[in-house]
């Protein structure tokens, strides 16, 4: 740690004359094309003008077939799902390091982030009110989604020696694919997925996260807006306190963290909907007429959608991959109720939070606001919805950056534990502090990079771990099946103990 804070503090300098952050956007930048070009992550359907990424036709396409192949799962075991969450089936001895409630707060603090803040408002200002419908959309179904690969991480999930739990993606698509005789296509996917998370944590785990909650505190603390480095040394610092401790604090911090952000920033959108109830009605019939516009054709549609799916795909991280890795450290009996837990998360992060910000950010008219337009054009996210918050409660904004810089904080600490495991997993458990390093130097250095390039950076890098996950959970999907039905069987029977 002390290694780690000297070398920030090198950096400093550097970073104050670099500030505008020239020489790391070209670096990004070239990375971008880097992955687009080699892994076709950024290939392209065109229809009528308007370009289909296919990574969000992937995403929809997979969350699709889980919600009709398990027989919409994710409404007919939601209330199920919130008992488990609640403790009602825990039992004593159960094999795992952290109880249902921490798995799924881990998971949330790295999904419950500033996406819900910035890429909500960053989805409205491109593709209008409209995008909101199919963000709700893609939340629904990618329930289903984060069941299947949640539930896929228990079943596979091992114990090494140091007596960590190895879980997630890289488990289930090495083993569950050898187990059906792809051993080398199973090897291959774990390493493709490895790799992308780790850049991912790196992205938008971390330098996204720390550049636009510098965005936001930056408008009610102007000393950050000239001291860029400041903030990002501070953060570092943070960040690398929670995360020597490994899975355990994070959880412990997570546990503390999510709710009370959560709670304030709910609270917050409830006050400004109540305020502006008249303007509720108006909003939302806004919403559901822009998704299926007509005013721009067909290609207006499409963008719209696309919009909408792939900022949805980016706050919750279902198809992903992600999440798994913090659910397989859960203490449970059966693998399918982590699983069920799991699909709590689009919900309370996309259907119930992103839905707020986006009307929130309708009802103020800020997604179109001219007096906002260089923050839209430079797609500073969370200083949108700032403003449009500011509007209505003038001194929000100052709560609003504590909430902020909290969403950003849990998400990096959530991230670095995904990384960390992907890290581990290629390089042995040994090398989890090099990681670790490596990710409190990306942390400072997203203090001087520009939005659009972070965010380009993390969507190719967090979208592109959906193209080995989902592809091997097609191959092991009857496993999940088999599973369900015995346990859905002894919970209709009635011969599941509760605690």
């Amino acid at each position: 740690m002390k290694f780690i804070t000297l070398l920030l503090l090198t950096l400093s300098p550097w970073a104050a004359q670099a500030s505008s952050g020239s020489l790391i956007n070209n670096f990004f930048g070239h990375i971008n094309e880097a992955i687009a070009s080699i892994f076709f992550f950024d290939v392209l359907f065109f229809m009528d003008g308007v370009s289909l990424p296919l990574t969000v036709a992937w995403l929809v396409c997979g969350s699709l077939l889980f919600t009709f192949y398990f027989r919409f799962i994710n409404f007919r075991a939601l209330w199920h799902a919130i008992n488990i969450t609640r403790g009602h089936y825990d039992k004593e001895g159960d094999d795992g390091e952290v109880s249902h409630f921490e798995a799924l707060t881990t998971a949330l603090s790295a999904t419950v982030g500033l996406g819900n803040i910035a890429g909500v408002a960053v989805a409205v200002s491109l593709g209008g009110p409209g995008a909101t419908f199919w963000m709700i959309v893609a939340g629904l179904i990618g329930m289903s989604a984060k069941f299947t690969e949640c539930s896929l991480a228990m079943i596979y999930r091992e114990r090494r020696p140091d007596g960590h739990i190895m879980g997630g993606p890289m488990e289930y698509l090495s083993k569950g694919l050898a187990e059906m005789g792809q051993a080398k296509l199973g090897k291959v996917l774990a390493f493709v997925f490895s790799f992308l998370c780790i850049g991912g944590s790196f992205g938008g785990g971390s330098s996204f996260q720390v550049n636009q909650s510098l965005n936001a505190i930056s408008q009610t603390i102007p000393f950050f807006a000239d001291h860029k480095w400041a903030y990002g040394l501070i953060m570092s610092v943070l960040v690398g306190i929670v995360i020597i401790g490994g899975i355990k604090r994070i959880a412990n911090v997570a546990e503390r963290i999510v709710p009370t952000m959560c709670g304030i920033y709910i609270a917050a959108c409830l006050y400004i909907l109540v305020v502006n109830y008249s303007l509720l009605p108006e909003a939302i019939s806004t919403i559901f007429s822009s998704a299926f516009t007509s005013e721009a054709g067909f290609g207006g549609l499409v963008g719209v959608l696309v919009t909408g799916f792939k900022r949805a795909a980016f706050s919750n991280e279902a198809g992903v991959g992600s999440a798994p890795i913090a659910h397989s450290a859960a203490k449970s009996e059966y693998p399918i109720q982590e699983g069920l837990v799991a699909l709590l998360e689009p919900f309370i992060d996309t259907v119930v939070i992103c839905t707020m910000t986006a009307l929130v950010i309708v009802i103020t008219g800020a997604y179109a606001n001219p007096d906002y337009q260089s923050v839209i054009e430079s797609q500073q996210g969370a200083a949108l919805t700032s403003m449009a918050m500011g509007q209505v409660i003038p001194w929000f904004p100052y709560v609003l950056s504590l909430s902020v810089v909290l969403f950003a904080f849990s998400t990096i600490i959530s991230w670095s534990y995904y990384g960390e495991r992907c890290f581990s997993f290629i390089f042995s458990e040994k090398y989890s502090m090099v990681y670790r390093g490596l990710l409190l130097v990306v942390v400072f250095l997203g203090a001087i990079t520009t939005s659009t390039t972070v965010l380009e950076f993390g969507d190719l890098m967090i979208l592109g771990m959906a193209f080995p996950n989902i592809l091997g959970i097609l191959f092991l999907i009857k496993k999940v099946r088999s599973e369900l039905d015995t346990y859905w069987g002894l919970y209709r029977s009635g011969k599941l103990e509760k605690s």
